[in-house]
């Protein structure tokens, strides 16, 4: 018997939002980009879009590529269909990924090497801004002074959004989430030294500005070049083509 329509979007939805803009560090389906998906008796068909057709092609290759592989874990929905519209390689794309070519058997001479170094250079610098963030608010909630920072462990962190941001972006860098692991750490994993927490979280701080302002940005071009977007987020059109019983 066919699964209730709304069971199985919810899934396939559920399994989208943990593909990450690599650049934005946000879900692709809080960002609008998620266009529209259709189930059918043969399995499920996506459509993605970005906010410029001249998006780079790596950061475009990597959604397409993740959304790909979230769906397939999704039990029971037969064929994953993942297509990219309105991209100046929206084809070379999207005929790579569906043949499993990868980033380098797609782009060819193109392709600088695999997308596994850019990625974890943006899960650093996301990790970077989640740290930022759980720090700036125990400084406004007055818990905690800037001298102790260094001393300011997961355990001390009040449970909420921001914790279990912190808790996703280290475990992404490979980073301990033990109660009494330090918060405030270097690439390394080292403890930042008191003498830089100032500096520290200066620097910290341009990086989450970034992040948020092309966040910010990217919703605005998302907006303008599609008149049914929501800059806040759109809800994709779901289509469910299934005969049912």
């Amino acid at each position: 018997m066919t699964q209730p329509a709304r069971s199985v979007a919810t899934k396939i939805l559920s399994a989208l939002a943990t593909v990450l803009d690599p650049e934005l560090d946000e879900p692709v389906t809080e960002l609008g980009f998620v266009r529209s998906v259709t189930i059918d008796d043969e399995g499920v068909e996506v459509h993605l879009r970005l906010p410029t057709s001249f998006c780079a092609p790596n950061f475009a290759y990597l959604m397409v590529a993740d959304a790909y592989d979230a769906l397939a874990e999704v039990p029971e929905i037969g064929r994953v269909r993942v297509l990219l519209d309105d991209h100046h390689d929206s084809d070379k794309i999207n005929n790579g990924t569906a043949a499993g070519l990868g980033y380098v058997g797609t782009f060819g001479v193109e392709a600088e090497d695999s997308l596994d170094e850019l990625r974890r250079t943006f899960q650093r610098k996301a990790h970077v801004a989640a740290m930022e963030r759980c720090c700036r608010s125990v400084l406004a909630s007055g818990a905690w002074t800037l001298e102790e920072l260094p001393l300011l462990e997961l355990f001390d962190l009040p449970e909420g959004p921001l914790k279990s941001a912190l808790l996703r972006r280290r475990g992404a860098v490979g980073l301990p989430n033990h109660a009494h692991a330090r918060v405030m750490v270097e690439p390394d994993g080292s403890p930042v030294a008191k003498s830089d927490v100032a500096l520290w979280l200066r620097l910290a701080a341009t990086t989450r500005v970034s992040i948020e302002g092309n966040a910010h940005f990217c919703r605005g071009l998302l907006a303008t070049r599609y008149a049914d977007t929501d800059p806040a987020g759109a809800v994709p059109v779901i289509t469910d083509a299934r005969s049912h019983s």
